[in-house]
């Protein structure tokens, strides 16, 4: 595939850094949306500005969430807008021995330990809230092992982690405070979404995560088994979420309505809005290759407007600066 754009990855020049690879990684819960396809038009655009490679990957971890047909129809919307991605797809229902390898790593080096706590034990025991939910006060820390079904968590001990991210700025945290002890393994045996991404981002040597900023936080944990399992941390941009008129993340859950791929253009057209890239009016209705083209052209981080939400609908059509 042609590649688009030719600067150099950010903090790469000169540095001996690998070369940028980005990826999108959608979970197959239902079609693509205008939330989602943000996010991937967003991935796609730093990388291809960056002339680098971007990745799709299949998050099909929990299979009671997932709707038979959705990864199928999330890579055939991607094709029509014209987002296309470099080499296979990953499906992550193919890695549970990875992931047991990780989570074993963890276990043998005595940053884990099993949890019989359910959810709703947590919710009744812990003494805060933090922004990922209830902060586990460590009732199973100490042990035994208990019998029968059991999560795994990591112990955060007095971790502190901290990055800079590309759009948001810096953010940090005490882990034990805002988060405690974290799953990694559910108690119904499958891998936590942490874990598997951690091992999926270093597995496929991503440099550069574009993803909402309804993950931001998510990022501590990352950061903190990415140091745990002796795994490179890429670089982040969390770009603004999509919200509904009430405030609301626009999901698959709350019923957002799937991407228009009877239009295309106009899809691309009022994501690009959305991130601060409005298309002039002379490109308004181009074909999805030429409308992405000017946009890879063009991208800049500066122009997406700095902020965690923004409401989907009526987003200006006017150019910013272009």
């Amino acid at each position: 595939m042609a590649r688009q754009g030719t600067a150099a990855p950010p903090s790469a020049a000169g540095t001996g850094a690998p070369a940028y690879r980005g990826r999108f990684a959608p979970s197959p819960t239902g079609p693509l949306h205008f939330g989602s396809l943000v996010a991937a038009l967003g991935s796609w655009l730093d990388a291809r500005a960056h002339g680098g490679e971007w990745l799709v990957r299949i998050e099909d971890l929990d299979p009671p969430r997932e709707v038979p047909g959705a990864s199928a129809a999330i890579l055939a919307a991607l094709e029509t807008l014209g987002l296309h991605w470099d080499g296979p797809v990953l499906y992550q229902s193919a890695r549970a021995e990875r992931y047991r390898e990780a989570l074993a790593s963890l276990e043998r080096a005595g940053h884990a330990y099993r949890c019989a706590c359910s959810r709703a034990r947590v919710a009744r025991t812990a003494r805060r809230r933090g922004p990922l939910g209830p902060v586990y006060p460590g009732t199973c820390r100490a042990g035994p092992a208990p019998p029968g079904p059991h999560a795994v968590r990591v112990r955060v001990d007095g971790a502190v982690v901290s990055f800079e991210d590309r759009l948001q700025g810096r953010h940090g945290t005490r882990l034990a405070e805002s988060v405690g002890d974290f799953v990694v393994r559910r108690r119904d045996g499958l891998t936590a979404y942490h874990l598997a991404v951690v091992v999926d981002d270093a597995d496929q040597g991503v440099t550069d995560v574009v993803r909402g900023a309804d993950l931001l936080e998510a990022t501590w944990c990352h950061l903190h088994l990415q140091r745990l399992l002796g795994l490179p941390a890429p670089r982040y941009l969390h770009l603004p979420v999509a919200t509904a008129a009430d405030g609301s993340k626009l999901s698959k859950q709350t019923g957002a309505a799937p991407v228009d791929l009877r239009r295309p253009s106009a899809a691309l057209e009022r994501a690009l809005a959305f991130l601060g890239h409005a298309v002039p009016a002379a490109l308004r209705g181009a074909p999805p290759a030429e409308l992405l083209a000017w946009a890879a052209g063009r991208w800049s981080v500066r122009r997406v407007p700095p902020v965690r939400t923004r409401p989907a609908s009526g987003t200006s059509s006017a150019p910013r600066g272009l």
